[in-house]
């Protein structure tokens, strides 16, 4: 009867927007499932996928799609959908859909410089930095290399393959955040379509509330298909990734706890520390991803771990189009094409993740625990198991606490450690052992550091595991509140009954 459903809704998809609609058979189809990041996501087969250009068509496949195929008396339940931005999820489900429709707005890849308005506060003369509109089908590579060369850069997502979509709406961790706060606090506009395919603007003087809500609300409330970014002057910059030998790890964690105490915290600087394990090789090393977002070569921040001696480096004074695209080679966290950790784009993936207290004793048990899990996924062939750890101080996430949902208020200035737990294998037999582990891996971290009294509950929702709850995370006030934005928004539970992927808004 599902089935039955979604071909109904495929139909009237294909005579609303002829040209838009594919099926299996298609190119468009294939070439759709093929840019998926992980295998499970190219290995999750739709109905058919709809390819809108323009926000407009984005509307009529939802109208389509909430009422049914036009019945909504009848079809409502089954006509099953997911969206898709830039497809850099991991798990099997999050952005498409086996027998369901998939929306793939990768098509919307309009990038555009905007006027910003003049503050009150800003000086006669003074012109503000631009606003660049971006389409939410464009990866961030994309829009650093608009903006390189009219100097100016976006507080943006890592990756260069990463869609501006997914990041933005579950936070968001860049470079540039010690600056700005997470991505979503710098996004001054969203256009959304409704689950009544109604086209809204959110942004402080118009649906304030949804524009909080989208703030690490993800795709609850509705589809978005256009980011309107604050943008800032930007010239080249220092980075690169770092590889040493894991007998350094007492120095690495003592380096970087010093390198994220608030106090004497560089706002320029920027650093993923992973810990790593190759089964194919059947090594151990530590991975140092470090940026200065300044043209300044071994800036001092980064000498203690600069004096660790290093394995190999690319540190050097670049671009950020091409750092990021760096980091999108040796995803995940400095490891797929890694010259010491080889794997390739199309394997099996797996994230999962939880904060903790940036102390050497929470940090050290963090990496204990990991060490411990070694034996449990040995041998399994293509894995790369690693231990992922992104600074995360009150300069990026306590300024603008109040406009997101995120829920991180009342930390006290606390500085945390997002760990972010990255698994990359080949075979579909090995991924009850490696969620297992992962499931094992995080319950031994959560007992080490809670012992430590160094647990934080937030759980950040862009490398979070399907068995992972991080709206909850938010906390009950947080959650309340989205939950009225949602019955504001969405009366008839179009993103939460229709829509299989994502993380829901519990309730």
């Amino acid at each position: 009867m599902v089935k039955v459903a979604c071909g109904i809704c495929c139909l009237a998809l294909s005579r609303q927007l002829p040209g838009r609609v594919f099926g299996p058979g298609d190119s468009e189809y294939s070439h759709s499932l093929a840019s998926y990041y992980s295998a499970q996501g190219a290995a999750t087969y739709p109905s058919c996928i709809v390819s809108p250009l323009t926000t407009l068509e984005v509307s009529t496949a939802v109208q389509v799609l909430s009422t049914g195929g036009g019945d909504a008396a009848k079809s409502l339940p089954a006509c099953k959908f997911a969206i898709r931005s830039g497809g850099h999820a991991t798990f099997a489900g999050a952005s498409n859909i086996d027998g369901g429709v998939t929306i793939d707005l990768s098509g919307l890849t309009g990038i555009e410089l905007l006027s910003a308005p003049t503050p009150l506060s800003l000086a006669p003369g003074t012109t503000p930095p631009p606003i660049v509109s971006v389409g939410v089908g464009s990866r961030w590579g994309s829009v650093y290399d608009y903006l390189d060369d009219l100097h100016l850069s976006v507080n943006g997502g890592r990756a260069a393959g990463v869609g501006v979509a997914g990041l933005t709406l579950g936070g968001g961790i860049s470079y540039f955040g010690p600056r700005f706060g997470w991505t979503c606090d710098t996004v001054k506009n969203y256009e959304v379509v409704l689950g009544n395919g109604t086209i809204v603007n959110a942004n402080d003087n118009e649906n304030a509330n949804l524009l909080w809500a989208l703030r690490g609300g993800g795709n609850n409330i509705g589809i978005v298909t256009r980011i309107d970014l604050e943008t800032f002057p930007q010239e080249e910059l220092w980075g690169g990734q770092v590889v040493t030998m894991f007998d350094t790890v007492d120095e690495q964690i003592a380096a970087l706890a010093a390198f994220n105490d608030p106090g004497t915290y560089d706002e320029f600087a920027s650093l993923i520390t992973t810990f790593a394990y190759s089964a194919d090789l059947g090594i151990q090393v530590v991975v140092n991803n470090m940026e200065y977002t300044k043209p300044v070569e071994d800036p001092p921040v980064f000498h203690p771990l600069l004096s660790i001696p290093a394995l190999t480096s690319t540190q050097r004074i670049a671009n950020i189009t091409d750092l990021t695209r760096e980091t999108e080679a040796n995803n995940p966290n400095g490891l797929r094409h890694s010259t010491w950790l080889t794997a390739s784009w199309g394997y099996r993936q797996g994230s999962a993740t939880l904060t903790i207290q940036s102390t050497v004793p929470a940090i050290k048990a963090t990496v204990d625990a990991w060490e411990a899990s070694l034996p449990s996924i040995q041998g399994i062939p293509g894995l790369l198991w690693g231990l992922g750890m992104d600074p995360l101080p009150p300069q990026l996430y306590a300024v603008h606490s109040d406009s997101s949902a995120l829920g991180l208020t009342n930390r006290n200035d606390t500085a945390l450690i997002v760990i972010h737990l990255t698994m990359t294998w080949l075979n579909a037999a090995d991924d009850n052992i490696i969620d297992e582990a992962a499931k094992a891996l995080v319950t031994a971290i959560k007992r080490e550091t809670g012992a430590l009294d160094a647990l934080d509950p937030y759980i950040y929702v862009n490398y979070a595991a399907p068995w992972q709850r991080p709206i909850e995370s938010y906390g009950q006030e947080s959650v309340e509140r989205l939950r009225r934005v949602r019955s504001e928004y969405d009366p008839a539970g179009v993103f939460t009954n229709l829509v299989s992927g994502g993380f829901k808004i519990p309730g």
